[in-house]
């Protein structure tokens, strides 16, 4: 009797169980919110800036938030153009234009990854592509608009591959005299080349933009000609339009000058967030060949603002800025001049231990034998080259190397350097605060900057990089003239 007792006992338990079990899966079965659910999102718009016609975007991030104390499911997430869309979204891993059934845990968050690719139209002027992406959560309809600007581009493709050599296209071939316009942006990928006795005219305006690890390469006897103006520059930049890329550095390689005509020139042209901004080499010591740069301004390298090797630049009106190891490497000698110039560099994404300006006479090799080469001239002249180091200017003038002159005129500096020698330091103002508006932005001077009316007159340009007239006898130094 006691055991069928026993027995009807555990009969009871175990069914018991299995009633409390089964009302526990009911229970889970019916635990996501009911009645009118609304998500929380990261942004009701999602704004794509201008992109190029072929390239996709950057992913941008959409956080989807349940604020319900029970998970939800939303039933449907989907683009409103469907299949025909120019976006693209990413949700739980898996990218389609549409997906069912997405849970989301109380108080907690997904993450949705947003792209768009826009087609080119043939034309010059700006596309403008939308759709949303929409949410169907109990019934409930929310939607996240998506808005995109596009241009269509010209586009250089690599179609030479030489073993040693970056993939290139030689978009200039020799003899020839080539223009790019500025109707289009212009992008490239690998190298766009100017052959020998060949010459690269760019009209104001044109915007040039260059994928990663590319550049433009004016090869031996090549001519380069940048014609901006004032109100329209001519821009060298990364490919990455959007805003986030504005002031990254190391985006793309650099302009690559090799032996060339005494004809190259850049006026009025804005180089920036590369690898080198220019790169000027004369490996034959041949002092006529000449670069011209006036107007330009040149930032954001993540290597050199200008790296000359042996070669011959005469400059006015040059703003070098933030360059992570030199703005100005005089290299392997050469003839230099400098006018009206400024090279600030205040670095500030890792830690930068190079001076702003290096000079040098000599080249030394792995075997620690050294070349000799001429410094025929390095003049700056009411200039300002100021940065965050104690140390701004290095004159690396080897026993061994070749002539080494050099001489500073009216300049503001930063340097430790001894400058008593009047034959070679002239009117030099040491250390002392030029007080430019943002040391990261902004180098006009402020009304505190000791660059102030302490310019030697009659020194070309008689204007400044913004066109404003400098004092006739007592300019300021550097490339703007003060403006109370």
């Amino acid at each position: 009797m006691i055991q069928k007792r026993h027995i009807l006992f555990i009969g009871i338990l175990l069914s018991s169980l299995l009633i409390i079990m089964t009302m526990d899966s009911c229970k889970k079965e019916k635990s996501f919110a009911e009645g009118n659910i609304s998500l929380k999102f990261s942004t009701d718009t999602i704004l794509f800036d201008t992109l190029f016609t072929t390239i996709g975007s950057s992913t941008y991030t959409l956080l989807v938030s349940n604020t319900e104390n029970q998970r939800i499911n939303i039933s449907k997430i989907y683009l409103g153009d469907g299949v025909n869309s120019k976006f693209r979204i990413n949700v739980d891993g898996i990218s389609n234009h549409m997906h069912n059934d997405i849970e989301i845990a109380a108080n907690d968050s997904m993450y949705i990854f947003v792209e768009v690719t826009i087609d080119p139209n043939s034309g010059t002027g700006p596309m403008l592509v939308t759709d949303s992406i929409i949410f169907e959560t109990n019934g409930n309809i929310q939607d996240v608009d998506l808005i995109a600007y596009g241009r269509d581009a010209y586009f250089i493709l690599p179609n030479l591959y030489i073993n040693g050599l970056p993939p290139i296209n030689i978009v200039a071939g020799e003899y020839v005299d080539t223009t790019w316009t500025n109707d289009k942006p212009i992008v490239i990928y690998g190298y766009a080349v100017v052959d020998s006795n060949a010459t690269l005219r760019i009209e104001e305006g044109t915007e040039i933009y260059f994928h990663s690890n590319s550049g433009l390469w004016i090869y031996k006897g090549g001519c380069l000609k940048v014609m901006g103006s004032k109100d329209k520059p001519v821009i060298f930049q990364g490919d990455r339009p959007e805003a986030y890329y504005d002031d990254i550095p190391g985006q793309w390689d650099r302009i690559w000058i090799n032996e060339g005509s005494i004809d190259n020139e850049i006026n009025y042209a804005e180089i920036k967030n590369g690898f080198i901004g220019i790169q000027a080499e004369l490996l034959q010591e041949d002092m006529g060949n000449q670069i011209i740069i006036k107007n330009t301004i040149i930032k954001n390298m993540s290597g050199v603002g200008i790296l000359s090797r042996s070669h011959n630049i005469d400059a006015e009106n040059l703003l070098i800025s933030n360059c992570k190891q030199y703005n100005l490497a005089l290299t392997l000698g050469g003839s230099y001049e400098f006018r009206h110039c400024t090279f600030a560099n205040y670095w500030n994404y890792d830690i930068r231990k190079t001076p702003t300006v290096y000079i040098n006479n000599y080249f030394k090799d792995g075997n620690d034998i050294v070349y000799p080469f001429d410094l025929q001239k390095a003049n700056f002249i009411n200039s300002i080259i100021y940065g965050s180091n104690s140390e701004e200017i290095v004159l690396d003038n080897n026993s061994q190397g070749g002539d080494f002159n050099f001489l500073f005129d009216h300049n503001l500096i930063r340097t430790e350097n001894n400058t008593s020698d009047a034959n070679l330091w002239i009117s030099i103002i040491k250390n002392q605060n030029p007080d430019f508006k943002s040391n990261s932005t902004d180098y006009h001077l402020g009304d505190q900057s000791a660059a102030i009316g302490e310019g030697k007159s009659g020194v070309l340009p008689f204007i400044d990089l913004d066109g404003v007239s400098r004092d006739a006898n007592t300019p300021d130094l550097g490339v703007y003239e003060f403006i109370p």
